[in-house]
């Protein structure tokens, strides 16, 4: 009975986790669409550094508030970790850049076997068949309902290869070094939140011009612009705070596979708040493929063997209390 309550108990705080991220994340998209697409401020990069300032300082208050404890992360391994995040957030933007959207939409997708493929390397991890399988339905329906053209070139594809590989990289990192430092979601955005911050701020705008042609500080600011931007640095805190509490939680395979419902919750809000033009039966179809791969494999990676370790190298660390960010990283590691 006992365990049955810690597995409801488990079950709710999954789903909430899921929930607060596919909200925060569906909207701080249409957020950000708003402000480029209708106020012009295109300066992605220099936007994330100031998420991730906003951040920073919500760490900062809580830490002096007493609500997240001190706790050790080695330089070498945050030093990493920004260098996965930042090349992640590059990549992604020149990749969008340089390449047609069809080939910028299977990028995307190719994280997923690229997180697998780590998982089962670093880790050691093994998937069953429909585990697998469902991965599969989730690819090809996503891929049906986003991919349209698709064209490549040469820098094209290596910014695409960069941008793959460090953002898989940057979410196995997340729950690499909760599991293995025994950090909250807090505690690890209170270490990597200001490096990441201070070096977008800075190399930032330089990209941007590089990437626009305009100047930050050249962009007319107005009250109503300066409110989109206040607005996306404050969901852009509870983005951030959830994607490293569900990768903490389950994995970065988990955090791909189910993460593309966001996907398809954009392209359905789309529709109804930008117009229904892209609304056709390859769509609904891919997304109703994609749905049930997701399905699929939410139910096939936690029956025993679905996804499960070979072997457990975790360090006997004791786990530390950590305020507000009392979800454990243990318990996790055997199942999604």
């Amino acid at each position: 009975m006992n365990s049955a309550k810690m597995a409801d108990k488990k079950a709710t705080l999954d789903t909430a986790a899921w929930m607060f991220n596919v909200v925060t994340s569906v909207g701080i998209i249409l957020v950000n669409k708003a402000l480029m697409a209708k106020y012009g401020f295109t300066f992605a990069t220099t936007l994330t550094g100031l998420h991730f300032a906003t951040t920073t300082l919500l760490t900062v208050l809580l830490r002096r508030l007493g609500y997240i404890q001190p706790s050790h992360l080695p330089f070498s391994e945050l030093l990493k970790f920004v260098l996965f995040a930042n090349f992640s957030i590059v990549g992604m933007n020149v990749s969008l850049m340089w390449n047609s959207v069809g080939f910028y939409q299977i990028a995307k997708l190719s994280m997923i076997p690229v997180s697998c493929f780590l998982e089962v390397v670093l880790d050691k991890v093994r998937y069953s068949r429909d585990t697998k399988l469902s991965i599969v339905l989730v690819l090809l329906g996503v891929a049906v309902c986003t991919v349209t053209d698709v064209s490549v070139n040469a820098k094209g594809f290596i910014a695409a290869l960069v941008a793959v590989w460090s953002t898989s990289l940057q979410q196995y990192y997340v729950h690499f070094l909760q599991r293995n430092y025994s950090l909250g979601s807090f505690n690890l955005l209170g270490h990597t939140a200001p490096a990441q911050a201070a070096s977008l701020l800075v190399v930032g705008p330089f990209l941007d011009y590089w990437l626009t042609g305009e100047r930050v500080h050249a962009y007319g600011y107005s009250l109503t612009s300066l409110s989109f931007i206040i607005l996306s640095c404050t969901i852009a805190v509870g983005t951030n705070l959830s994607q490293f509490i569900c990768i903490g939680r389950f994995t970065a395979v988990s955090f791909q596979v189910l993460g593309h419902m966001k996907t398809i919750l954009v392209l359905v809000l789309g529709f109804i708040f930008f117009g229904k033009e892209g609304l056709n039966l390859q769509v609904v179809v891919g997304m109703i493929i994609a749905v049930a791969g997701m399905i699929w494999y939410g139910n096939a990676s936690s029956k025993p063997g679905g996804k499960e370790r070979r072997a457990h190298s975790i360090p006997s660390n004791k786990s530390q209390k950590h305020g507000v960010t009392s979800e454990s990283p243990d318990h996790l590691d055997d199942k999604v």
